[in-house]
Formats: structure tokens, C-alpha cells, sequence
């Protein structure tokens, strides 16, 4: 059931020998930008498809293609932090933008104002979706490429969360009725989580429909719909419709407005699951939320289940990563944040140090760390006296919810990230 799919205009087959050089070769930027450099003699399409088989191949998310004066500029977007990868000269990046608008289906001729496309790589028997963002810059179209390979899609048990919140976690998506709301900033893996649990309750017996903006991937059996605002069919409407079609669950990409917020939480009080997204910093965050799109907390309150909040933390490289006793101040520090974990001061926790394996930054790949509270009657009643954040969350935290930061750190202690790097992403 695709309402109004979006039409993904153009389709490259990355060759054989293209796919097996990108694989095989390029293990970091310093490979992807000598990669780049031998092709940009050769025709726009190989130079593309090298560019795009690089950054699927060192598993980038977004490749940006920047103007400059004299110049434009190519990064990549690896574990959730920009690399330069090579600089252009501005002819090429003119012959490579047109052939981008021309696959992804963006006119030509429109320079002054944003765009947005899509087309498809196929890769063996992988069909990788392209997302394209042309911006009017100061010196010509900024291009964003955003790399959505299915094989990111991972299960459950491989996000990141810790044994006795996984328990919890498979528990609460068994429940017939209620909302589980993912909470936290653009791109910190809340799509990613909502797709597992829809991967691991996922059953014949069972209907589940989403209504995304837009569809990120593609998943076998389970009917998803797009946002269409130019043909009406906006969240609100689409919610609508989905619950005509008789679901159990229902994926709502995100409330953003009192009218999806109230047919959500409608919803989830007359028997259907609905897992949804909220734009909070932390799960106490997400009543708050509600309350300020309009709703009242006589309906927010028995509607949720679960409240969850993450982020995602790089994890270091397994290559160079050196293990080195606990200094004075953090082993303080870890003291006042887990006070009821027993540590040693002679423990060692990993350092980042960098080398050709992790582009020299230290880390390779990222990790989920997370915070999550249950709806009991106990809390059902405390949401019902409309509760400031930090209340609330002083009460999440009484009744056993670890922090997101506090689950950083125990990350740091199971030698996975760094002190600085759970606090660069925490804020804390």
C-alpha cells in the first residue's frame, strides 16, 4: 500500500570491476580520495559511480559536494562527523551536478532554489536508495547525497541497548495497545530502532502500516505509505486512512502537530500499538512535547507506554585503540555518575589514538546509548499533574531509569567509547 510513492527517476548499475575496486580498495579517506583523483579523466558516470561505491563502501551516510570560488569541495559524512575527501576543480563539479539532476529527476535549469530528488544504485543484488539535496549556495548548487543502504537496517540486538532495557524493550513492542514514543535530534538512529522493533514483531497474523516522510527503507511484507502534502495526504489525513485499514501496529514517522499528535494517541487507547518520533532532547521531554503541540495530559497519560531517548556514540577502532589506567579526575568523575557501580582505580578504559584503519580519528562505527521510563500507574497519575521536565525526569530516574549519559559511561567501562566522546554527544 504505497499512497503516493515518490518516483525514483534514474537507476546505476555500478559495475563489476568498479564494485570490486571500491570493496577491496578503499579502506579510508586517504583510498577514496586516490580513487577519485584516477577516475577524474575518465567520463562523469564512472566518476559518480566510484564517488558513490567509496562512500557506500566506507559506509558513509552523506556525501556533500560543496562550491567554492575557485573550487568545490567533496566530504563524507562517517560515523556521524564530516571528512574532506578530495577538492574539484569547478568544471567537473558543473558536469557532475548536471549528471546528479539528471538521474534524481531535478530540472536542469532551476539554480535559485532548493531541490530535492532521488535515484537508485544497484549493487549485485543490493538495491541502495540515493536521496539528493540541491541548495542555492553563494557560488553555485551545495549537493547533498544521503546513502540509504538497506544493510543498515540491523536487529534489536545489535542497537547497542543494554540486557535489562533489551528485556523491557522486547517485552513493551508485544503489547497490543499503547505508544512507545523514540525520542532525540535528527540523525541519531530513532528510525533505525523503530525499524528493528518492527523487524522483531513483525508476523503473518499481525498488520502493521506505516506513514513516513519518507519512506528511508523498504520492508518485505509490511505495508508502508509515504507523506504526499501536494496530493493531502499529510500525517493527520494518511493516520486516517491506516486506521480504516484494520492495523495492529501503526509506524507514524512523526508527530509534528496536535491533529497527528490526538489521532496517535487516540489510536493507541483503542487497541493498536502505535510506535512514533518525537523532536525532545531527553525521554522526560516527550510529555512536555505533547502538552506543548496542544494535547492535555488526560489523554498523553494513559496512552504511553514507553518513553525512550538516544543518541549514538562512535565506538573505537578496534585497530589502534589503546587501554590506559583511569586518570584521578575521571575515575571521580565515573564515581559521582554510577555511584552504585563498584570500580577500581586501577581500571583501564580505551583511548582513542587514530590511525590509517579509523581515518586517524580513533573511532570506527557507532553504538546506541539510551534512556527509557515506563508508564506505570504510578507515573500515569504523576503525567496527570502535568509535571515540568526535570520533575518528571527526577522521577524516571527514582523509579530506576538510568541516563543516557549514565549508560555512556558504562559503555566507557565495557572498553566500547571514550569519556569524550559519551560527552561530546550527551552535552554533558
Amino acid at each position: 500500500m504505497n499512497e503516493f510513492p515518490k518516483k525514483i527517476t534514474g537507476l546505476i548499475e555500478i559495475s563489476p570491476k568498479i564494485l570490486a575496486e571500491t570493496q577491496k580498495k578503499i579502506k579510508n579517506i586517504s583510498d577514496f580520495k586516490e580513487k577519485i583523483e584516477e577516475f577524474l579523466k575518465k567520463s562523469v558516470s564512472e566518476i559518480l559511480e566510484i564517488l558513490l561505491g567509496g562512500g557506500i563502501s566506507l559506509k558513509a551516510s552523506d556525501i556533500h559536494i560543496e562550491p567554492e570560488e575557485n573550487q568545490a569541495k567533496i566530504r563524507a559524512r562517517i560515523d556521524g562527523i564530516l571528512q574532506d575527501v578530495i577538492i574539484l576543480d569547478l568544471k567537473t563539479y558543473q558536469t557532475l551536478l548536471s549528471r546528479i539532476k539528471l538521474l534524481s529527476g531535478v530540472k536542469l535549469n532551476i539554480t535559485d532554489r532548493p531541490q530535492d530528488g532521488r535515484f537508485s544504485i544497484l549493487m549485485e543484488k543490493t538495491e541502495v536508495e540515493i536521496r539528493v539535496s540541491t541548495l542555492p549556495a553563494e557560488y553555485g548548487e551545495s549537493i547533498v547525497l544521503r546513502i540509504l543502504n538497506p544493510k543498515g537496517l540491523i536487529e534489536i540486538e545489535e542497537l547497542g541497548v543494554r540486557k535489562d532495557l533489551l528485556e523491557i524493550f522486547k517485552k513493551e513492542i508485544k503489547r497490543p495497545n499503547g505508544m512507545i514514543i523514540v525520542t532525540g535530534p535528527t540523525g541519531c538512529g530513532k528510525t533505525t530502532t523503530l525499524y528493528a522493533f518492527l523487524k522483531k514483531i513483525q508476523k503473518p497474523e499481525i498488520k502493521i502500516i506505516t506513514i513516513e516522510d519518507p519512506i528511508e527503507y523498504h520492508l518485505k511484507e509490511i505495508s508502508q505509505t509515504q507523506v504526499n502534502a501536494a496530493k493531502g495526504y499529510n500525517f493527520a489525513s494518511g493516520l486516517k486512512s491506516i486506521m480504516r485499514q484494520d492495523p495492529d501496529v501503526v509506524l507514524v514517522g512523526e508527530i509534528r502537530d496536535l491533529e497527528t499528535a490526538k489521532i496517535s494517541l487516540q489510536s493507541a487507547l483503542t487497541g493498536h500499538l502505535v510506535l512514533t518520533t518525537l523532536h525532545t532532547n531527553d525521554a522526560a521531554g516527550t510529555v512536555v512535547r505533547l502538552e506543548a503541540l496542544g494535547e492535555k495530559p488526560v489523554n498523553i497519560a494513559p496512552a504511553i507506554n514507553m518513553a525512550v531517548a538516544q543518541r549514538l556514540v562512535r565506538k573505537v577502532c578496534q585497530k589502534c585503540v589503546k587501554f590506559e589506567k583511569i586518570s584521578s579526575p575521571d575515575f571521580k568523575k565515573i564515581k559521582k555518575i554510577l555511584k552504585k557501580v563498584p570500580i577500581s582505580p586501577a581500571l583501564k578504559i580505551p583511548q582513542a589514538k587514530g590511525c590509517k584503519d579509523c581515518n586517524f580519528t580513533g573511532f570506527r562505527g557507532r553504538i546506541g546509548i539510551f534512556e527509557a521510563f515506563l508508564v506505570d500507574n504510578e507515573m500515569e497519575k504523576f503525567i496527570l499533574t502535568s509535571p515540568s521536565i526535570s520533575a518528571l525526569r527526577e522521577k524516571a530516574i527514582k523509579k530506576g531509569m538510568l541516563t543516557m549519559h549514565q549508560d555512556g559511561i558504562m559503555k566507557v567501562l565495557e572498553g566500547i567509547t571514550t569519556i569524550g566522546e559519551v560527552e561530546r554527544v550527551t552535552g554533558e
